[in-house]
C-alpha cells in the first residue's frame, strides 16, 4: 500500500483512483459477477489428518457459500470491506494486491495460482498493474440471505511513517 499510496506520479495508478482510496468504499472499476450461492446445513468436517490435506471446517448453523468473479480494470479496487465469515480468494488472470485491515501497509501480491484467505478482519483488493485482472472469491455468508459484505472505514495508519 505504501507503494500504491505514494505513486501519485506513476502512470499505472490513475489520479482518480488515488483520490478515491482516501474514501476506500465503494469499489471502483471492479465488476462483480455472481456465479453461485448455495445453502449448507450445519457441519463439522475434518479430512484425514494423516492424509495429504489436513483441513477442518465447522459451521454451528446453516450458512451460504457465495461464489463470485470480480473483473478489475487497471487501478480498480474493492474498497475496504469485511465479510461475516472467511473468504477464499484466488487470482484467475492478471495480478492483484490484497491489503489486510490488520496490516494495511504490507500488500500481498497474487498472480494466477496464488490464493488468499481472510478470516474476517477485513481487506481491500487493488489492481496496481497496467492490465485487467480477474479473481474468484468463495464467501461464507448468513443463510438468511443477509449481507455478505460490510463496508469499513480506511485504516487510521500512516504507511509512509
Amino acid at each position: 500500500m505504501k507503494r500504491f499510496l505514494t505513486a501519485t506520479g506513476v502512470a499505472l495508478v490513475p489520479l482518480g483512483a488515488l483520490a478515491a482510496l482516501a474514501l476506500a468504499s465503494p469499489a471502483k472499476d471492479v465488476t462483480p459477477t455472481p456465479i453461485a450461492r448455495s445453502t449448507f446445513p450445519a457441519f463439522n468436517v475434518r479430512s484425514d489428518p494423516h492424509g495429504p490435506v489436513d483441513f477442518r471446517a465447522h459451521a454451528s448453523r446453516r450458512m451460504d457459500v457465495f461464489v463470485r468473479q470480480h473483473d478489475y480494470q487497471p487501478g480498480g479496487f474493492t474498497g475496504w470491506h469485511t465479510h461475516p465469515g472467511p473468504i477464499f480468494l484466488q487470482v484467475k488472470t492478471g495480478e492483484l494486491v490484497v491489503y489486510d485491515y490488520a496490516n494495511p501497509c504490507e500488500g500481498i501480491t497474487l498472480t494466477p495460482g496464488k490464493g488468499y484467505v481472510d478470516t474476517g478482519s477485513g481487506h481491500m483488493v487493488v489492481n496496481e498493474s497496467g492490465a485487467p485482472a480477474t479473481d474468484i472469491s468463495v464467501i461464507m455468508a448468513p443463510a438468511d440471505g443477509g449481507p455478505f459484505r460490510g463496508e469499513l472505514d480506511p485504516p487510521d495508519v500512516d504507511c509512509d511513517a
